[in-house]
């Protein structure tokens, strides 16, 4: 491919990614997407492209404490995420969310690749007394007392529907923060997070209880589907691959699944049960689902 091609190749998929994606090299833009340059008001007669990217930053200091941790960042083998006051050309200011890495790894000081998501309502309602109350600050799912609150409503209920409940704990998560450190571990169980959400339904809860363990109540479903649940979940971990800066890892969970039962009587006993399955399900060699049964004993499921 000559220069060209690949420049024009580039230009094209600059105007056409929905992404707010720009190049940036020695304190300056070198290329920008059209939705970048509408995030920042500017538009067909102003463009972003050759600007500096002091540009975008609200000060001197805020612009170069930005770059500098980049930098360090970058120099240490890993991207930067990082939520950021910027400024549009009108001067109106927002929260962005910018993700940052090298275009190539063994050249950490050249052109590096920046996207950029408006996060200021999400950051406005993070911030909100309620939510931090409510949710896990690095995965921003559920929290722990958040999950009991909701599982008490079903226990004992009397609205003859099924609901289940799955307990998940990742296999071997400590190797991942013994060899890479706990911001990257914690960039990882965030991911984990976003694909639970994606594999469960909007009116289901998925919540962070502790360290590297979730537990997903699926109000209105049978143990049957349940366990389709908790297999898709298991699969989907198990093909889940996190790539942050130079760091690559994979783990594989194990996932408990109980169905709710008169015999269950407390949110307590619920998890208990959930957690009892899912042990059973790390004893025999973790990457699998296991199903809680009333008489104590465990049914498998294909994983």
């Amino acid at each position: 491919m000559t220069d060209p091609q690949h420049s024009a190749r580039l230009q094209a998929i600059m105007v056409r990614t929905p992404l707010c994606v720009a190049f940036v090299d020695q304190g300056q833009f070198t290329s920008v997407s059209e939705p970048f340059n509408h995030l920042f008001a500017h538009g067909d007669d102003s463009d972003l492209s050759k600007q500096p990217t002091r540009t975008v930053f609200v000060s001197d200091a805020s612009h170069s404490a930005v770059s500098e941790r980049l930098q360090a960042s970058f120099g240490s083998g890993q991207a930067m995420t990082e939520e950021v006051e910027l400024v549009r050309r009108d001067g109106g200011r927002f929260w962005g969310k910018l993700t940052a890495s090298p275009v190539d790894w063994q050249q950490p000081r050249g052109e590096a690749m920046w996207v950029v998501e408006d996060v200021t309502a999400a950051r406005a309602a993070r911030l909100a007394p309620t939510w931090t109350a409510k949710h896990d600050p690095v995965t921003e799912l559920a929290n722990r007392r958040e999950f009991e609150r909701r599982l008490s409503d079903h226990v004992g209920s009397r609205r003859n529907e099924p609901v289940s409940v799955l307990w998940l704990d990742l296999d071997k998560f400590g190797e991942i923060v013994t060899g890479m450190g706990m911001d990257t571990a914690d960039h990882f169980l965030y991911g984990v997070g976003q694909l639970l959400q994606a594999k469960v339904r909007a009116s289901d809860t998925v919540a962070r209880i502790e360290k590297d363990r979730f537990a997903v109540l699926l109000p209105d479903c049978n143990q049957h589907y349940a366990e389709i649940v908790a297999e898709k979940i298991r699969a989907a971990i198990a093909a889940y691959r996190l790539r942050w800066g130079l760091h690559r890892a994979r783990v594989k969970g194990s996932i408990g699944v109980v169905l709710l039962q008169p015999s269950l009587e407390t949110p307590d006993s619920v998890m208990a049960a959930a957690t009892l399955a899912c042990g059973e399900a790390k004893a025999t060699g973790g990457d699998c689902v296991r199903v809680f049964v009333s008489n104590g004993a465990y049914e498998a499921v294909a994983g």
